[in-house]
């Protein structure tokens, strides 16, 4: 297990480099704007609440971890 770590720690760290420098371009600007993203913005509040957006994340994310699951 520790001879594996080593590789699983620089993939996770290169897919962060990845995702911040997707975000750093606005690549993902879309992301948080998606219909189903409720909004509420008021004088004096701000409510957020980004449904479709963690729906999207949640479903990327688990199809990569199941997708690193069947490798190991």
């Amino acid at each position: 297990m520790r001879s594996q770590l080593g590789p699983i720690l620089v993939a996770l760290g290169a897919g962060l480099l990845l995702v911040g420098l997707l975000v750093w371009s606005g690549m993902v600007s879309w992301f948080g704007q998606l219909p189903g993203d409720i909004r509420v913005v008021r004088p004096n509040t701000r409510i957020y609440v980004p449904i479709t957006s963690m729906v999207i994340l949640s479903v990327v994310l688990s199809a990569i971890l199941v997708t690193i699951r069947r490798f190991m």
